[in-house]
């Protein structure tokens, strides 16, 4: 069953809207309010965003330019507004569509399944592709990073990694020549964000460096870039200084 978020300050289109897609498979979760909206949107972590344009705290074009930069998934803009320019202007906003509330229910459902389609088969091209990728080694001058087989080689040696140690390596490795800083390496990792604090991203780097004979008063295979993170260098592995 999918899954959408419904901003909407009208009670009874809400539970007209919700009751209809209801029967159709599609589970609506009905906000009232645009500036309560993204903190929901974040919770359900919905299939489809649907939002009204005339809301409280935040009107609906301003919701889903906010929202657009943070939240992939199709966002449809529902409304009694019959306007170009809206149009237009919604669509430079970031919105997939624009749909009157004039349109038959039975439209409205074919177009949201239609975005539901398009996005889930966006969605899983990618994670195919990912995973093609995660199944290929990966080669720096003596460095072999084989995934498939959680297996790394430096020149002729077997590199032990621990778990943490080889998924830290990965994410550097596939982010090569990238600046990665801590909140970015905390989320790739373990899903959560840097809170200022937490130092053990810097000791996994000093214990990854020290396995892969990184120099470790002047680091140049996994580099630290002042007051931004760190850089996994792709050209400093053909030999060791």
């Amino acid at each position: 069953m999918s899954k959408i978020v419904f901003v909407e300050d009208d009670p009874d289109v809400g539970a007209l809207i919700s009751a209809y897609l209801g029967k159709h498979d599609i589970d609506v979760v009905v906000e009232s309010r645009g500036d309560r909206a993204e903190a929901v949107i974040r919770e359900q972590a919905p299939d489809l965003v649907l939002l009204d344009i005339m809301l409280p705290g935040k009107d609906g074009m301003t919701l889903c330019r906010d929202l657009r930069p943070q939240w992939e998934g199709p966002i449809v803009l529902l409304t009694s507004l019959d306007s170009d320019m809206n149009h237009i202007l919604a669509l430079e906003m970031g919105a997939s569509d624009y749909i009157l509330k004039t349109t038959p229910p039975a439209v409205l459902l074919a177009r949201l399944r239609l975005h539901l389609r398009q996005h889930e088969a966006m969605h899983s091209q990618a994670a195919e592709s990912a995973a093609q990728k995660t199944h290929t080694a990966i080669r720096f001058g003596t460095l072999c990073i084989d995934p498939l087989n959680r297996q790394v080689t430096l020149g002729e040696e077997t590199v032990v990694l621990s778990t943490a140690d080889f998924d830290l390596l990965w994410t550097l490795a596939t982010h090569a020549g990238e600046i990665m800083d801590r909140d970015a390496l905390l989320r790739n990792l373990r899903g959560v964000a840097y809170d200022g604090l937490d130092r053990s991203i810097d000791v996994a780097i000093s214990r990854l460096r020290k396995k892969l004979s990184d120099n470790a008063t002047e680091p140049y295979r996994i580099k630290t870039v002042r007051n931004k993170g760190y850089l996994f260098a792709p050209h400093a592995w053909e030999s060791q200084r």
